[in-house]
């Protein structure tokens, strides 16, 4: 019985000096991180302003395997969102773009929990040359008397997830850079030959009216709701899928109604309890191939190329491949990879 009133004692002397000690920290804590990475301006801040890509690298996110996500649009710029859980370590919250004035600033609000009092973080880009520099301005919320001991390792928390993100964000553009070479380096408006091994295509079925104001408006509500689905419901990082693959019958491409197919290779089946997606199987086979550049709606004179070539050849075909080797967005210039495969 002693013994039990020994440490109720000591417990309650421990919680005074805690509550003590507590008088002399701030409810909140504001405190300021420079940051520099080795590209411009113009290609980190797109990496900033769409939350899909800000969690591809800060390592805030990237770092837990078993988070899940759900982003609401616009999916950049001011009013972005998303909602984000770990159900095995109990973690959930919502973050927010507030303010975005391009390549130049970004604030966030980050709240965790089931807190109504968000981090502010205040993003300052300032163009180096090649490199961009970045002033981070972090506020983090009011917090109650028992718990500001939390303030006292915000400001190593942050300065640790800042620099551990820059090494995963000069990585992930090192990998675009090259891929911007790549492209560089294509030749347009050429029919070419390969042989293509097989895949898989994660997508959905879709019909839509064939007109140039509406076809690709069409093209990329589905491209966004698939990104999404792969992105948030499958958890999937940017490495472990393909580029969007649209898939046609090329001989009904001037019809007032067209129906395609739209995915993105994934490496294997997995399970999906969505009944809007299914999946597709691509068998190995030889391709014509031609790239274009420009316009989507012009897109037709060059697989009408391919499929002179595919006549004098007198060759039969499957299929229109119709791959995005960039991402589509509102503005209709595309890059794409149009495949014809072909057999006797």
């Amino acid at each position: 019985m002693r013994l039990l009133k020994f440490i109720i004692i000591i417990i309650l002397c421990l919680f005074g000096i805690y509550s003590i000690s507590m008088n002399f920290v701030d409810e909140s804590k504001s405190f300021v991180h420079r940051s520099e990475i080795a590209y411009p301006v113009d290609k980190v801040f797109p990496q900033f302003n769409n939350l899909q890509n800000f969690t591809a690298w800060n390592d805030f996110f990237n770092g837990k395997k078993d988070i899940s996500y759900s982003f609401f649009t616009p999916y950049e710029g001011i009013g972005s969102a998303m909602k984000f859980s770990d159900n095995k370590n109990e973690e959930f919250g919502d973050m927010f773009i507030r303010y975005s004035n391009p390549n130049r600033t970004l604030r966030y609000q980050l709240f965790e929990g089931e807190s109504e009092n968000p981090y502010l973080i205040d993003v300052k880009f300032i163009p180096a040359g090649e490199k961009t520099k970045m002033v981070w301005n972090i506020h983090t919320p009011k917090r109650s008397y028992l718990e500001r001991s939390l303030n006292l390792v915000a400001e190593d928390f942050f300065v640790e997830n800042i620099d551990k993100s820059m090494k995963n964000l000069f990585a992930l553009l090192g990998n675009k850079v090259d891929k911007d070479q790549q492209l560089a380096s294509i030749k347009y408006d050429s029919v070419m030959v390969e042989n293509r091994e097989g895949g898989l295509i994660l997508g959905v079925n879709v019909s839509s009216r064939n007109t140039k104001d509406i076809l690709f408006k069409n093209v990329l509500m589905n491209h966004n709701k698939v990104l999404n689905f792969v992105k948030s419901d499958l958890a999937k990082k940017d490495d472990e899928f393909g580029m969007p693959v649209l898939l046609t019958n090329a001989s009904n491409l001037k019809d007032k109604e067209i129906s395609y197919f739209y995915g993105i290779p994934l490496s294997k089946r997995v399970s999906v309890s969505d009944n809007n997606f299914n999946f597709q199987t691509l068998n190995a086979s030889k391709m014509y191939y031609i790239y274009y550049q420009g316009n989507y709606n012009n897109r037709i004179k060059n697989i009408q190329e391919l499929l002179k070539k595919v006549k004098k050849d007198t060759l039969r075909n499957g299929q229109l491949y119709e791959e995005f080797l960039e991402e589509p967005t509102d503005i209709q210039d595309v890059k794409l990879k149009l495949s014809l495969p072909v057999f006797r």
